[in-house]
């Protein structure tokens, strides 16, 4: 197993956050550490996770913390004159701070919070909920700054997991985040709806690389089945069906993770297997070519104009974020 990082969409009331809430438990079961990542417009995963509403509405939110976040990650780069002059697309470089899922350091403290699940703890960190005050200010992918700038941080160590429930429908594509990670999972309902987003998300991740498989949820039936096959084709990786277990997780009285049906237990692991065979495809060099690509593209379209500062000179072009690359303390 190695770090590998994970997102789930697909349209509003297909099961996303449900089905990548189990996702983590089920890697949770296993022993391996996960960042967990709510970054979905309507906050709930950790409510899927089991936090009451209480806590769940203590969580800290990253967006409000994003001086920091910047400030840390900006480490010695020379390039950076400023953590005020860093962007959501601003690439790490030579003295860049890289995150590690394993690792203490400001920004986990400042926004990941651990939550238990059967014994053992995953950290989780939100985006922080869209209010009404953002309206006419700016839109939910401000909020979502914070991520993709962590994301772009995040250095591959052994057995580690970063799972991100990702907003609903086609909105993911607003940014660059759709292609920071190393599979996209999207969650259909055998519907004419529940495919019409993973049509529209099936031209992006074709145009970009991005490696897109389909989970069947709320799946009945062969008859459920049979429409999935037909519009998805071999994109369909697994199914997911009715599950008592998850229903009494909605009611706030999770059983042990171990008593969840075996059907859907074996559907997580088909995920989990799909995605360590991820790991020999990777490209570190097509993974970071894709990263200047939107950094570049923002500092052309608003990005220069808004710190008054050329960011295209941010970008370091021997920089390769991969496996090995040590950064400053």
């Amino acid at each position: 197993m190695v770090n590998m990082k994970i997102a789930f969409v697909g349209k509003g009331g297909s099961g996303k956050t449900t089905l990548s809430s189990l996702f983590i438990r089920h890697l949770a079961a296993t022993g391996a550490p996960v960042v967990a990542i709510d970054a979905d417009i309507n906050q709930h995963l950790g409510a899927a996770l089991g936090l009451d509403e209480a806590e769940a509405a203590g969580l800290p939110a990253m967006g409000e913390h994003l001086p920091l976040i910047k400030d840390h990650l900006r480490g010695t780069n020379p390039r950076i004159a400023s953590a005020e002059k860093m962007i959501k697309t601003t690439p790490p470089g030579e003295g860049s701070r890289l995150l590690r899922v394993r690792e203490d350091n400001p920004v986990y403290d400042a926004c990941a919070r651990p939550v238990e699940l059967d014994g053992r703890a995953v950290r989780l960190m939100v985006t922080g909920p869209f209010t009404d005050t953002d309206l006419g200010v700016a839109c939910y992918h401000s909020k979502t700054g914070a991520v993709e700038l962590c994301l772009n941080h995040l250095v591959d160590s052994p057995d580690e997991y970063v799972v991100v429930d990702m907003t609903a429908g086609s909105d993911s594509f607003a940014s660059g985040m759709f292609t920071r990670f190393d599979i996209t999972f999207l969650v259909a309902e055998p519907t004419r709806k529940g495919v019409s987003v993973y049509r529209q998300y099936k031209e992006y991740a074709r145009d970009f690389g991005v490696a897109l498989k389909v989970v069947g949820n709320k799946v009945q039936g062969p008859d459920d089945l049979e429409f999935l096959r037909e519009q998805v084709g071999g994109d369909l990786l697994t199914t997911v069906g009715h599950s008592d277990w998850v229903r009494a997780m909605e009611k706030g009285r999770p059983p042990r993770f171990e008593l969840l049906e075996e059907a859907n237990r074996r559907a997580l692991g088909t995920l989990h297997t799909a995605v360590d065979a991820m790991y020999e495809l990777r490209d570190q060099e097509r993974y970071t070519r894709q990263m200047v690509h939107f950094h570049l593209k923002n500092a052309r379209t608003w990005g220069n104009e808004r710190t008054g500062a050329d960011l295209a000179a941010q970008v370091d072009p021997g920089f390769v974020l991969g496996e090995g690359v040590v950064a400053p303390a």
